[in-house]
């Protein structure tokens, strides 16, 4: 018993000094992937970007300006849709239209007031600016995503050091070796004067069509502030205060606040940047870094592709800088409003058709799920409004979400076949259900997932019928964006699409229910799941977008493979017919080509080819992504900006939810675990000898680390944050156990092994055929 007592000790020490050493790899990892250029960016969207989820901004040089683009995550005309709400606004009413092929009038209520009104939208913030005509040339821009801190330098000296609070709706700039005047600008957005753009949704409609009274900027002493008011009461003010800490050095802070009517009355920035400068710079310095060191501490990843492991860290920088409790989710553009006069691209909404959902991807595995629950506690904020949405509209009393949303989860319209689709909140609940497998919160279970699932398949079984068939169906049904917003987007048959979502729903609603012992809510949810039909599939074995409509045009959005991923219902794990499924189909998607996707397409695809186990596939469509879809700045931009043939859309709108299912794809190829077991490297190119990751998580709340060296993977590490039962498909044949604790091991197979964790349990597994 001795001797057995001190190999434990030691194991435990040997443990402990790789989690130091695994501590130390991480900051120097990171710290590799800085993004360094010899000038500033001379465009908004390829700006440095900084922010914490709720403030942002965006470094550049507009002229002869040094030019900080200012934004807030709940800047938002929030005016009603105009005509959206009529008599006809309802489903039946829809439905009615399309049997009598009269749908020219659903387009002219429902899909033009969101390509012609201005508004409801996103509004962006303003700016500011500092005189640097004669500072001469700049040496140097430099983002550290380690600190989350950008520093310009020129070559006369000057330094600028600037960054957004982790956590405080501040921004700090810092100036040294300053030689002359130092003039700030506060730069207001021009409301007012000519409309040069309007009905443009892409490009973004010109502000002066918003029709605001022009807000002023006032100055007194080292403080400027600005007060816009917007529609409906809604205000919002931008202030800066500076002060000289000696001869040549500066510190300023910035803020933006907002306030709407009837709410809580909130600080205004003129008091909260006074507030923050007395505090000083080093103080909120070192609070910002201490909530980034905590942030990467939760993941890292190396691989031998260097253009794909600096992109990663780039996107969980982005993500880091987005996604907040107590914000508002991640939009379109999150906190990078477009600084040019214009409204934002697609208003800068909330696209639940993918847009919102692929931003959320990568939180799961990437072990930042309390980064990921400002997604939820958004959706549970504007619950109430959603219902509302739903009895007018559905007429019953489920739970229903518009495709296209304000801040609070207003409907605003356009293409009705996905702002007004039956099954936006379906896939909404598939990020509850992961919040839920990646956590075990057993509270989270009982007050969010179920609930909401539960009240998605109310509404579903309501808004449902059953066909001649005896199968259950939508009266019509679509698929993202199949057909665009024409009549023939409009199908009788449940699309793929449609018929993944309502079949997960119902899953997993019996699932959930049967996990709270709630016997009969189970047994008829498995009833009423059990009359959907099987997935249209060619005679090849391919996916199809409808049973009469089989994919024959390259298309940006995979929505009729839905059911492959995200959602996992087709699983390779499942045998012949579901590998032969999405081989075929993956195969048949890339004969077909990708002429008219846009980068998310290829983060996408990398995604599902991860799930096919193709390491070699997923690989290259992420460097594709990489190298063609992202700007200098790492933003994903929609069109292919080498023109090199990756696609024929090669316009420039940036939106987010590219890089966060590219960082998601990555992680797909390094850790699986929706198939009931742990695998790892399940889908990496077979050139990628030396891999290795830290704490990705896994479903059931297993913290995962593992490493590869020449080829063959040595080592796996994990640790059970909630205990709980799992499998680990094993990766090599010879292994044994260098350290467990709370651990016991059940070899079922030659392929897995069983483990069952108490609480904070923990094992390491090496394998014996290496040296390492």
């Amino acid at each position: 018993m001795k001797a057995l007592h001190l190999v434990l000790i030691f194991a435990s020490l040997t443990s402990y000094t790789l989690n130091a050493q695994q501590v130390t790899d991480r900051k120097e990892v990171v710290s590799k992937h800085e993004l360094n250029f010899d000038k500033l960016s001379t465009s908004w969207d390829e700006g440095i970007p900084l922010g914490n989820g709720m403030v942002g901004a965006l470094v550049w040089q507009k002229g002869n300006n040094l030019h900080l683009s200012l934004d807030r995550a709940d800047l938002w005309d929030m005016r009603p849709m105009k005509g959206l709400h009529r008599k006809e606004f309802s489903y039946k009413w829809v439905e009615g239209q399309v049997e009598k092929k009269d749908y020219g009038i659903v387009q002219k209520y429902f899909d033009e007031p969101y390509d012609t009104e201005p508004a409801p939208s996103k509004i962006p913030g303003g700016a500011l600016e500092f005189e640097i005509q004669n500072w001469g040339t700049v040496s140097s821009v430099r983002l550290s995503p380690k600190e989350a801190i950008c520093e310009v330098k020129w070559q006369n000296g000057i330094v600028l050091k600037t960054f957004v609070h982790a956590v405080k709706p501040v921004g700090w700039f810092r100036f040294e070796n300053l030689k002359g005047d130092f003039i700030p600008h506060l730069i207001a957005p021009k409301y007012q004067g000519e409309v040069k753009v309007s009905g443009d949704p892409v490009g973004g409609d010109d502000l002066a069509r918003l029709g605001y009274k022009q807000g002023k900027v006032t100055q007194q002493g080292n403080t400027i502030s600005y007060e816009q008011e917007g529609w409906g009461g809604f205000k919002y003010q931008i202030s800066v205060t500076w002060k000289k800490i000696n001869n040549a050095t500066i510190e300023g802070v910035w803020s933006v606040t907002s306030q709407y009517p009837g709410t809580k009355i909130n600080p205004v920035a003129e008091s909260v940047v006074k507030k923050t400068l007395e505090s000083g710079y080093n103080t909120d310095l070192k609070s910002h870094i201490a909530w980034w060191e905590k942030f990467w501490s939760k993941s890292s990843i190396q691989v031998p592709d260097p253009l794909l492991e600096k992109q990663w860290y780039l996107e969980q920088y982005k993500f880091g800088s987005a996604a907040r409790r107590g914000a508002p989710p991640i939009s379109l553009q999150a906190v990078w409003t477009a600084d040019n006069g214009r409204l934002p691209p697609w208003k800068g909404d909330y696209h639940h058709d993918l847009n919102t959902q692929l931003s959320y991807w990568p939180s799961y595995s990437g072990n930042h799920l309390e980064e990921g629950l400002g997604y939820i506690d958004d959706l549970e904020k504007n619950k109430a409004n959603y219902k509302r949405y739903t009895k007018m509209y559905f007429g019953n009393d489920g739970l229903a979400v518009p495709g296209v949303t304000t801040l609070d989860g207003t409907e605003m319209g356009g293409w009705i076949q996905y702002s007004f689709s039956p099954t936006v909140s379906a896939w909404l609940g598939h990020h509850y259900y992961l919040q839920w497998r990646y956590s075990m919160d057993r509270k989270f279970l009982e007050q969010k997932a179920y609930p909401w699932i539960k009240d998605v398949a109310k509404h579903l079984e309501q808004t449902t019928v059953i066909d001649e068939k005896g199968f259950r169906k939508l009266p019509i049904s679509s698929s993202p964006e199949m057909n665009d917003n024409d009549i023939s987007a409009w199908f009788h048959q449940n699309t793929n699409y449609d018929l993944a979502l309502m079949t997960f729903t119902f899953k997993t609603a019996a699932e959930l229910a049967t996990e709270l012992g709630l016997k009969e809510e189970a047994l008829h949810w498995k009833k009423i799941g059990d009359q959907f039909p099987d997935y249209a599939r060619t005679v090849n074995n391919e996916m199809m977008v409808t049973p009469t409509m089989p994919y024959t045009e390259s298309h940006r959005h995979f929505s009729h493979l839905m059911a492959i991923h995200p959602l996992g219902l087709i699983k390779w794990e499942d045998g012949e017919k579901a590998q032969s499924t999405i081989k075929n189909t993956l195969n048949l998607v890339d004969k077909i080509g990708p002429d008219y996707w846009c980068g998310y397409s290829y983060s996408w695809m990398a995604n599902l080819k991860a799930r096919e186990k193709d390491g070699e596939g997923a690989a290259h469509d992420l460097e594709i992504f990489a190298k063609a879809f992202c700007l200098k700045n790492s933003f994903h931009v929609n069109g292919d900006q080498t023109k090199s043939g990756y696609s024929k859309f090669q316009y420039k709108p940036f939106t987010l939810e590219g890089n966060f299912a590219f960082a998601a794809g990555l992680q797909e190829m390094l850790l699986q675990s929706y198939a009931g077991f742990i695998e790892i490297m399940p889908a990496v190119p077979v050139s990628w000898k030396d891999i290795s990751f830290n704490t990705l998580r896994a479903e059931g709340a297993f913290l995962v680390s593992a490493s590869k060296k020449e080829g063959i993977i040595t080592e796996i590490k994990i640790v059970a944050e909630q205990g709980g039962k799992t499998k680990l498909k094993l990766p090599f044949k010879n292994w044994k156990i260098e350290s467990g604790e709370k651990v016991n091991t059940k070899e079922i197979s030659e392929e897995f092994i069983e483990l069952q964790f108490d609480k904070g349990g923990s094992i390491i597994l090496k394998n014996k055929d290496t040296r390492y």
